[in-house]
């Protein structure tokens, strides 16, 4: 049995006595003070994540812009420097290896962000792509701790051990700065529907950052959060997670992200299957669904209709905010209709729930400049 890997925060999560468990190899906090506690203190205050187990992979070379636009289903080329982009990353057949964050410094280094689980397989990925260009790929993940504050008090917070000014970096975008006089790579970008910032230090430095923040953010409420409050405040604002609405035999078009598959630009891998599933219809879509009945709807529960099985639950969970069951469900693209029921299958036994807009929630506070664009992914994600 392989031993787990820990992140340069581990033992801050002992001390704040958290509840671990294994997330894709790693030792990871599930939650501290509970599950809905921590929920809702990132829709109301801000909440400190430990996501130092995500990917980090540096792409360098005269030909990283062609590469990359080769590499993802959006379009890199207008991308301006210090912007970051959201994009699915395609195998030929058109499923997905993985959905990522693409930094661009300048048209010859990108800084890709990619999921812990699948870190290892995608930089597999990514170096066996990149022999057709003249570029070099390193996977970086190693030299990076990863704390992401969020919430609407998040930048108020920050402010505090900074000296950037936060409120020029818009939404999806980065700077370097110093953080409790620590050297920093800050974005403005988020897995939670919510205002806040993802911040990458050494690894060394990770400690004292998240002791610090915890600090000068306790009396406005700022607590550790665990993966448990992660997941729930990520689907309430429909972002998607790989294993649940992404995988190798789902495309991004059936997972709703078509606005960042742009079949307009030039080849890139995918293509040519997304291009015909669009051309002949799109024969699955995500739809978000609300309990009627008792029960909650867990990742791949079959969905039926009339006694036949059309689809099935890619998350499932009671909403702290909504306070209600909901889910999302992968089903026949001809099914989709406001106010349709559909059977859940919970153990065998057939579950009444309606289908209802996917956005379950849209971030709408003004505390910050870009609170309200914090909504801005997630509802695109959304739209048809």
């Amino acid at each position: 049995m392989n031993e787990l890997k820990r992140t340069p925060l581990y033992e801050e999560h002992l001390v704040a006595k958290a509840k671990l468990i294994d997330f894709g190899g790693w030792e990871m906090p599930v939650q501290y003070a509970g599950v809905i506690d921590e929920h809702h203190t990132v829709r109301t205050k801000a909440g400190l994540f430990d996501v130092s187990h995500m990917g980090e992979i540096d792409v360098r070379g005269e030909e990283a812009l062609a590469f990359v636009q080769m590499l993802i289903t959006n379009d890199v080329s207008k991308l301006e420097d210090g912007k970051i982009l959201y994009s699915p990353m395609c195998y030929p057949n058109g499923g997905i290896v993985d959905d990522l964050l693409v930094y661009r410094y300048n048209s010859q280094h990108f800084f890709i962000v990619v999921n812990a689980s699948n870190a290892d397989k995608d930089y597999a990925w990514i170096t066996e792509q990149a022999k057709r260009f003249n570029v070099i790929a390193e996977n970086l993940s190693e030299q990076y701790a990863q704390l992401a504050l969020q919430g609407p008090l998040a930048e108020t917070v920050l402010q505090r051990i900074t000296n950037y000014n936060l409120s020029q970096i818009k939404y999806y975008s980065f700077a370097h700065g110093e953080i409790d006089g620590v050297s920093c790579l800050i974005s403005r970008t988020g897995y939670t529907g919510e205002d806040g910032f993802e911040i990458y230090v050494a690894p060394e430095y990770g400690r004292q950052l998240w002791r610090k923040i915890l600090e000068i953010g306790a009396n406005d409420g700022v607590k550790p959060i665990g993966l448990g409050a992660r997941d729930t405040l990520r689907f309430e604002a429909r972002l998607p997670l790989y294993g649940n609405e992404l995988g190798a035999e789902i495309t991004p078009l059936e997972a709703g992200l078509g606005i960042f598959v742009k079949l307009d630009k030039a080849d890139f891998i995918g293509k040519e299957v997304l291009l015909a599933q669009k051309e002949q219809g799109i024969p699955r879509k995500l739809v978000g669904l609300e309990m009627i009945d008792r029960g909650i709807a867990r990742s791949h529960y079959p969905l039926q209709k009339d006694g036949q099985e059309i689809g099935f639950i890619t998350s499932g969970s009671f909403s702290p905010t909504l306070n209600k069951n909901i889910a999302l469900g992968l089903i026949r693209a001809d099914l989709d209709i406001l106010g349709e029921i559909l059977d859940v299958m919970i153990r065998g036994k057939a579950v009444k729930a309606k289908i209802i807009p996917s956005l379950f929630y849209k971030c709408d506070k003004q505390g910050g400049h870009s609170a309200k664009e914090s909504g801005a992914m997630s509802e695109k994600i959304s739209a048809k």
